[in-house]
């Protein structure tokens, strides 16, 4: 019988993340990590295929948040920090691209809001904040306090190209809680701005963020932890089933393995965890079955620049669901960072599916090809076909947050409160992006060896 003093369940960037940190503060813990697949990263993966750097999945980081940034320079590894072009974005609006102003004077100068949405947008000064402190949804709590408008052309797009999810759903409070506590706070969003503005009047302002990743993508972050944590990680062992007996975790794994823990982290998505736990304990594994993950598509093309009608200085472009397309938006990634595609060429990646739309993302290849090079070529004004082409299929992609997300993580830190040394972690809780989960693990690491 093999045993260990913690298990963690995942071998996903919070599954490493979390090992490299226990290690760090306690060296001689006894960690094992088991991962299901034969590879680990989870929906971090990055290809090179025929010179062309593609990500499957998560496309880099901010650098407004130090965990990732340090983690990397722990590891021995540079962040590259995306190019000046990173900065253009792109909103479609009424079937035409159009930039969206960096300077809040250029954007009321823009044509991206009507007279009347920048007047109603301004009126956001004037709108009494909510007594309660309900779970509202993002449609209701950016229509509420800056207009109908503001939401449908912005707040939309940008809602469903972080997490693909549907808006009218999503809960304001945990998918974006600074901007939901501005109002709780300050009585109001533009209010809450300049109130900070003022708490800060004497601190030097700081950069605005920027998406960085590494020069042969963001598995370089995964592949660095690998080689720290070679001898921990156990590859194509799938959890099937937990028990608890004694004060020890017993893990039933497929083909008859088993492993005993005096802890264990699930590390896996919710869906998973939720398989895992099942007879362990029905009700946590109702509350984890219940955290959505809509399907979503990555498109990958590669075209010669000159193919590109439109140009090709820019971050992307996002499409809200009030323009009735089949993508959801189009990174240019080439342009984001160097040596993503071959000289003269441009890479470009679509999304499609999500929570409005999943039947998209789950359509045959040749049709979402089709589907996705229709789209581009009306926006884009591409020329010709492409030279290359990479699908990556995610059938179960971004957990969705969505309202009453906040009271089911109290109901699940509830249940574990039955279980001493056993914990759940990973972007299915609270924060998705990368920076979130490596924060999480360093949290959950001071907790783990506090006890």
């Amino acid at each position: 019988m093999d045993k260990a003093e913690v298990v963690i369940v995942g071998g996903g960037i919070s599954g490493l993340s979390l090992a490299y940190f226990l290690l760090k503060k306690k060296p001689d813990l006894d960690i094992k990590i088991i991962e299901a697949e034969n590879k680990a990263g989870g929906k971090i993966v990055s290809e090179n295929i025929s010179s062309f750097l593609c990500e499957a999945g998560v496309n880099g980081f901010l650098n407004n948040k130090p965990s990732t940034i340090a983690l990397a320079n722990e590891l021995g590894i540079e962040p590259l920090m995306g190019s000046e072009h990173s900065k253009v974005r792109y909103i479609l609006t009424d079937g035409q691209l159009k930039k969206v102003p960096e300077d809040p004077l250029k954007f009321f100068a823009s044509s991206l809001l009507s007279l009347r949405g920048k007047i109603r947008m301004i009126g956001e000064y004037f709108i009494p904040p909510l007594k309660e402190d309900i779970d509202e949804s993002v449609q209701s709590f950016v229509s509420r306090r800056v207009g109908t408008e503001f939401y449908e052309k912005l707040i939309d797009p940008m809602s469903t190209g972080i997490y693909a999810g549907d808006p009218t759903k999503m809960s304001m409070k945990s998918c974006f809680p600074k901007v939901y506590w501005l109002e709780k706070k300050y009585g109001g969003l533009i209010k809450g701005l300049i109130a900070l503005k003022k708490e800060k009047k004497n601190v030097e302002t700081a950069p605005k963020s920027m998406l960085m990743s590494f020069r042969n993508g963001m598995v370089e972050l995964i592949q660095s932890l690998e080689n720290k944590l070679a001898s921990k990680i156990l590859k194509n062992k799938k959890l099937l089933d937990i028990t608890l007996n004694n004060g020890l975790y017993n893990l039933y794994m497929a083909e008859g393995e088993y492993l005993q823990a005096t802890k264990i982290v699930l590390a896996c998505p919710a869906h998973e965890s939720a398989n895992i736990v099942k007879e362990f304990d029905k009700e946590l594994g109702k509350l984890l079955a219940s955290i959505p993950y809509p399907p979503l598509s990555v498109v990958a093309f590669g075209f010669k620049t000159e193919q590109i009608g439109f140009g090709t200085g820019l971050y992307g472009f996002l499409v809200p669901h009030r323009e009735k397309r089949k993508i959801l938006g189009c990174l240019f990634d080439s342009t984001i960072f160097p040596n993503r595609a071959p000289q003269g060429y441009v890479l470009l990646r679509t999304m499609i599916g999500g929570m409005r739309s999943p039947e998209l993302a789950l359509l045959p290849d040749e049709k979402l090809i089709e589907t996705a090079l229709s789209e581009l070529r009306d926006i884009l004004s591409i020329k010709g076909d492409p030279e290359f082409i990479k699908i990556f299929r995610w059938q179960r992609a971004i957990p969705q947050y969505q309202v009453g997300h906040e009271e089911k993580l109290r109901k699940i830190d509830e249940r574990l409160k039955s279980f001493p040394g056993f914990y759940l972690t990973g972007n299915a809780y609270r924060g998705v992006s990368v920076n979130d989960c490596i924060q999480n693990s360093i949290e959950l690491a001071d907790k783990f060896l506090s006890l």
